[in-house]
């Protein structure tokens, strides 16, 4: 396992585990690399669809020479405050920020005096720039803004709104926890649950490309591969830092039908960044247990899976004509591996109808239906349903 990047480089050259790039966490960097993926395929299918005459460009009017808007003054001056509040503690602290680096970020420290000092240093600074762009004469002038355009945007939107729900997602399946420390649990930079960001994520999404005239039903059709294939990459960050997303004890002999390698049927995640199980013999470094026994790799599962469902959608995007199929098909597809990938999952189980169901598979059947009854429903549509 490699909880951070130091330990892959110890690996590949040999270098020391615990220097200054243990600070990027592996599960962090793989979910960073999901989001850069989700942006390129969607940004390529919002401009193929553009092409095609699918979805049109818009038009924007602005005006030049007034100065900054004060809402831009305001929104860089607080970015100013969260720099110099965090920064400065960050560097002088770089050990602490090291042991938990999600953590640091989201706690309450940092230094108040930078902090404001960081909020007038950008406010008045944007400022400046703004009256230094005004001219005696403003005019308004008419921008072009495609589609594709705001695929920037979007990303932010799904991570920021992404990571919101799945933070409250997993406070929801962990009341206890949160009752106990509410506001560790709040702030705490760990477990995530995912179908938590994907709910808020849309409805964020959502709101931003209806109000900025672009159809939903088209961005979400481009956006179904490019969220499996992000989901996916995401998945490999999990398996890769061993960050608890692991599946049940698995003491069963592997099957003769199960092809993949004897670490794919159990594994015992060695070196996994929550330090759980036993010790390593002869490990003295930061992260050093392992899980005994071991357990179903669910990660492995899902990342199978979701390349699946990626290599299905993308090589039917073409093909499939009606608006809101490839979203449907990309919700029934997700739902049901997930649905069963949770059954051999460690998760909180709720007693529905006489059957032991995870939050997430709760959630897998109303999206699974939802899918269904939207593959049905779309293709009784013409292709130019939009809402």
């Amino acid at each position: 396992m490699y909880p951070n990047l130091s330990y892959l480089l110890h690996d590949l050259f040999g270098t020391a585990r615990d220097n200054g790039f243990s600070v990027i966490q592996m599960f962090g960097l793989l979910m960073g690399c999901g989001f850069f993926a989700l942006g390129y395929i969607l940004y390529m299918e919002l401009k193929r669809k553009e092409e095609k005459g699918i979805i049109s460009a818009s038009f924007k009017k602005e005006w030049v020479g007034k100065g900054r808007d004060i809402k831009e003054i305001i929104s860089n001056a607080i970015f100013g405050f969260i720099l110099g509040f965090k920064v400065p503690e960050m560097i002088i602290h770089f050990d602490d920020f090291k042991e938990d680096a999600a953590g640091f970020v989201f706690s309450s420290r940092g230094n108040i005096l930078l902090g404001l000092g960081g909020l007038v240093g950008f406010g008045k600074y944007y400022y400046w720039k703004g009256q230094q762009s005004k001219t005696t004469q403003p005019k308004q002038i008419t921008r072009v803004i495609h589609p594709h355009d705001r695929v920037g945007d979007i990303i932010v939107l799904s991570a920021i709104f992404g990571i919101l729900g799945a933070r409250l997602f997993s406070i929801l399946e962990n009341m206890d926890s949160f009752m106990r420390d509410p506001l560790g649990q709040l702030f705490s930079g760990s477990g995530l649950t995912i179908y938590g960001g994907f709910i808020l994520a849309t409805a964020a999404i959502t709101y931003y490309v209806r109000k900025n005239g672009i159809p939903a039903i088209h961005v979400a059709d481009a956006i179904a591969p490019a969220l499996i294939l992000g989901y996916g990459i995401g998945r490999m960050g999990c398996q890769i830092s061993g960050d608890g997303d692991w599946g049940i004890i698995n003491e069963l002999a592997k099957p003769g039908w199960f092809f993949l390698p004897d670490w794919m049927w159990a594994y015992d995640y060695p070196n996994n960044v929550l330090n759980e199980g036993v010790p390593i013999e002869c490990c003295t470094d930061k992260y050093c247990s392992k899980l005994s026994p071991k357990v179903f790799p669910t990660p492995i599962y899902e990342i199978i899976s979701s390349g699946i469902i990626f290599i299905i959608l993308w090589f039917n995007r073409k093909r499939i004509k009606k608006a809101g199929m490839m979203f449907s098909l990309y919700l029934t597809l997700m739902s049901f591996a997930r649905f069963f990938v949770e059954q051999i999952r460690v998760n909180p189980r709720y007693d529905v109808v006489g059957l032991q169901l995870s939050q997430a598979q709760l959630i897998s059947i109303g999206l699974c239906c939802i899918g269904l009854i939207g593959l049905y429903y779309f293709n009784k549509k013409d292709n130019k349903m939009i809402f």
